[in-house]
Protein backbone atom coordinates (compact mmCIF):
# COMPACT_ATOMS: atom_id res chain seq x y z
CA UNK A 1 0.00 0.00 0.00
CA UNK A 2 1.97 3.03 -1.27
CA UNK A 3 1.42 6.48 0.13
CA UNK A 4 0.33 9.37 -2.05
CA UNK A 5 3.17 11.57 -3.38
CA UNK A 6 1.69 14.63 -1.68
CA UNK A 7 1.80 12.93 1.73
CA UNK A 8 5.40 11.79 1.17
CA UNK A 9 6.47 15.34 0.23
CA UNK A 10 4.90 16.67 3.42
CA UNK A 11 6.82 14.09 5.50
CA UNK A 12 10.10 15.03 3.77
CA UNK A 13 9.45 18.71 4.41
CA UNK A 14 8.60 18.06 8.08
CA UNK A 15 11.75 15.99 8.63
CA UNK A 16 14.02 18.91 7.70
CA UNK A 17 12.72 20.98 10.64
CA UNK A 18 13.84 20.83 14.26
CA UNK A 19 11.29 21.86 16.86
CA UNK A 20 11.85 22.90 20.47
CA UNK A 21 9.13 23.13 23.11
CA UNK A 22 9.72 26.41 24.95
CA UNK A 23 6.83 26.58 27.40
CA UNK A 24 3.64 24.79 28.43
CA UNK A 25 0.99 26.64 30.39
CA UNK A 26 -1.79 24.78 32.21
CA UNK A 27 -5.01 26.69 32.66
CA UNK A 28 -8.09 25.63 34.62
CA UNK A 29 -11.70 26.48 33.91
CA UNK A 30 -13.95 25.99 36.91
CA UNK A 31 -17.26 24.37 35.98
CA UNK A 32 -20.13 22.82 37.91
CA UNK A 33 -18.48 19.40 38.26
CA UNK A 34 -15.02 20.68 39.16
CA UNK A 35 -12.12 21.96 37.08
CA UNK A 36 -11.48 21.49 33.37
CA UNK A 37 -7.84 21.72 32.43
CA UNK A 38 -6.50 23.05 29.17
CA UNK A 39 -2.95 23.47 27.92
CA UNK A 40 -1.18 26.16 25.90
CA UNK A 41 2.14 25.35 24.22
CA UNK A 42 4.82 27.65 22.79
CA UNK A 43 7.02 25.94 20.17
CA UNK A 44 9.96 27.19 18.08
CA UNK A 45 10.67 25.49 14.74
CA UNK A 46 13.69 25.92 12.45
CA UNK A 47 15.73 24.20 9.76
CA UNK A 48 19.13 25.10 11.34
CA UNK A 49 20.07 26.83 8.08
CA UNK A 50 18.67 30.32 8.66
CA UNK A 51 14.89 29.78 8.79
CA UNK A 52 12.96 29.91 12.04
CA UNK A 53 9.38 30.39 13.26
CA UNK A 54 7.35 30.20 16.45
CA UNK A 55 3.81 29.09 17.15
CA UNK A 56 1.27 28.97 19.93
CA UNK A 57 -1.33 26.23 20.29
CA UNK A 58 -4.09 25.52 22.79
CA UNK A 59 -5.93 22.26 23.43
CA UNK A 60 -7.33 20.01 26.17
CA UNK A 61 -4.38 17.61 25.86
CA UNK A 62 -0.65 18.45 25.85
CA UNK A 63 0.32 16.53 22.65
CA UNK A 64 -2.50 18.17 20.69
CA UNK A 65 -1.45 21.65 21.91
CA UNK A 66 2.16 20.94 20.86
CA UNK A 67 1.02 19.70 17.43
CA UNK A 68 -1.07 22.84 16.86
CA UNK A 69 1.79 25.09 17.96
CA UNK A 70 4.23 23.27 15.65
CA UNK A 71 1.87 23.68 12.67
CA UNK A 72 1.47 27.39 13.45
CA UNK A 73 5.26 27.79 13.69
CA UNK A 74 5.81 26.17 10.27
CA UNK A 75 3.30 28.59 8.73
CA UNK A 76 5.15 31.63 10.07
CA UNK A 77 8.78 30.98 9.15
CA UNK A 78 11.17 33.89 8.61
CA UNK A 79 14.60 33.85 6.97
CA UNK A 80 17.55 35.35 8.86
CA UNK A 81 20.82 36.23 7.12
CA UNK A 82 23.76 34.80 9.07
CA UNK A 83 27.39 35.88 8.72
CA UNK A 84 29.50 32.85 7.75
CA UNK A 85 26.45 30.73 8.64
CA UNK A 86 27.17 31.05 12.36
CA UNK A 87 26.46 34.54 13.80
CA UNK A 88 24.72 37.88 13.22
CA UNK A 89 26.03 40.54 10.85
CA UNK A 90 25.63 43.28 13.48
CA UNK A 91 24.20 43.96 16.93
CA UNK A 92 20.41 44.36 17.11
CA UNK A 93 17.72 45.15 19.66
CA UNK A 94 14.14 43.99 19.76
CA UNK A 95 11.17 44.44 22.00
CA UNK A 96 7.66 43.16 22.49
CA UNK A 97 5.53 44.41 25.33
CA UNK A 98 7.74 44.73 28.41
CA UNK A 99 10.29 42.24 27.03
CA UNK A 100 13.44 43.72 25.54
CA UNK A 101 16.38 41.79 24.09
CA UNK A 102 19.85 42.77 22.91
CA UNK A 103 21.61 40.43 20.45
CA UNK A 104 25.31 40.80 19.69
CA UNK A 105 27.42 39.09 17.05
CA UNK A 106 30.26 37.06 18.53
CA UNK A 107 33.63 35.66 17.39
CA UNK A 108 33.92 32.02 16.42
CA UNK A 109 33.96 29.59 19.34
CA UNK A 110 31.87 31.78 21.66
CA UNK A 111 28.81 29.54 21.54
CA UNK A 112 25.24 30.53 22.35
CA UNK A 113 25.21 32.71 25.43
CA UNK A 114 21.49 33.26 25.99
CA UNK A 115 18.71 32.34 28.38
CA UNK A 116 15.96 29.74 27.93
CA UNK A 117 13.49 30.95 25.28
CA UNK A 118 16.13 32.86 23.29
CA UNK A 119 18.46 29.84 23.31
CA UNK A 120 15.72 27.71 21.72
CA UNK A 121 15.31 30.27 18.91
CA UNK A 122 19.07 30.40 18.20
CA UNK A 123 19.52 26.61 18.26
CA UNK A 124 16.67 25.98 15.84
CA UNK A 125 17.91 28.85 13.64
CA UNK A 126 21.34 27.22 13.35
CA UNK A 127 23.25 30.10 14.93
CA UNK A 128 26.44 28.96 16.65
CA UNK A 129 27.94 32.14 18.13
CA UNK A 130 25.83 34.87 19.73
CA UNK A 131 25.66 36.83 22.98
CA UNK A 132 22.15 37.81 24.08
CA UNK A 133 20.70 39.66 27.03
CA UNK A 134 17.06 39.95 28.01
CA UNK A 135 15.81 42.96 29.92
CA UNK A 136 12.40 43.63 31.45
CA UNK A 137 9.84 40.85 31.21
CA UNK A 138 10.92 37.23 31.58
CA UNK A 139 7.64 35.97 30.08
CA UNK A 140 8.65 33.36 27.46
CA UNK A 141 6.01 34.55 24.96
CA UNK A 142 7.29 38.15 25.11
CA UNK A 143 10.94 37.05 24.96
CA UNK A 144 10.39 34.90 21.86
CA UNK A 145 8.47 37.68 20.13
CA UNK A 146 11.12 40.26 21.10
CA UNK A 147 13.85 37.95 19.75
CA UNK A 148 11.96 37.62 16.45
CA UNK A 149 11.56 41.41 16.32
CA UNK A 150 15.34 41.78 16.69
CA UNK A 151 16.04 39.12 14.04
CA UNK A 152 13.70 40.89 11.60
CA UNK A 153 15.65 44.14 12.15
CA UNK A 154 18.93 42.49 11.16
CA UNK A 155 20.31 43.47 7.73
CA UNK A 156 22.83 41.58 5.64
CA UNK A 157 25.45 43.44 3.60
CA UNK A 158 23.75 42.09 0.47
CA UNK A 159 20.39 43.71 1.36
CA UNK A 160 22.06 47.02 2.34
CA UNK A 161 24.00 47.06 -0.95
CA UNK A 162 20.83 46.34 -2.93
CA UNK A 163 18.97 49.12 -1.12
CA UNK A 164 21.75 51.64 -1.80
CA UNK A 165 22.42 50.47 -5.34
CA UNK A 166 26.04 49.49 -4.59
CA UNK A 167 28.09 46.34 -4.82
CA UNK A 168 28.70 44.26 -1.70
CA UNK A 169 32.47 44.47 -2.25
CA UNK A 170 32.25 48.28 -2.19
CA UNK A 171 30.51 48.17 1.20
CA UNK A 172 33.00 45.66 2.59
CA UNK A 173 35.86 47.82 1.29
CA UNK A 174 34.49 50.87 3.06
CA UNK A 175 34.23 48.88 6.28
CA UNK A 176 37.88 47.82 6.04
CA UNK A 177 38.98 51.39 5.20
CA UNK A 178 37.15 52.73 8.27
CA UNK A 179 38.74 50.12 10.57
CA UNK A 180 42.22 50.85 9.14
CA UNK A 181 41.83 54.60 9.76
CA UNK A 182 40.74 53.89 13.35
CA UNK A 183 43.96 51.97 13.98
CA UNK A 184 46.12 54.69 12.38
CA UNK A 185 44.25 57.45 14.25
CA UNK A 186 44.76 55.79 17.65
CA UNK A 187 48.53 55.49 17.13
CA UNK A 188 49.01 59.20 16.36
Amino acid sequence: MAREPRERDRDDRDSEFVDRLVHINRVAKVVKGGRRFGFAALVVVGDQKGRVGFGHGKAREVPEAIRKATEAAKRGLIRVALREGRTLHHDVQGRHGAGKVILRSAPQGTGIIAGGPMRAVFETLGMQDVVAKSLGSSNPYNLVRATFDALKNEDSPRSVAARRGLKVSTLQGRRRDASDSDVVGSEA
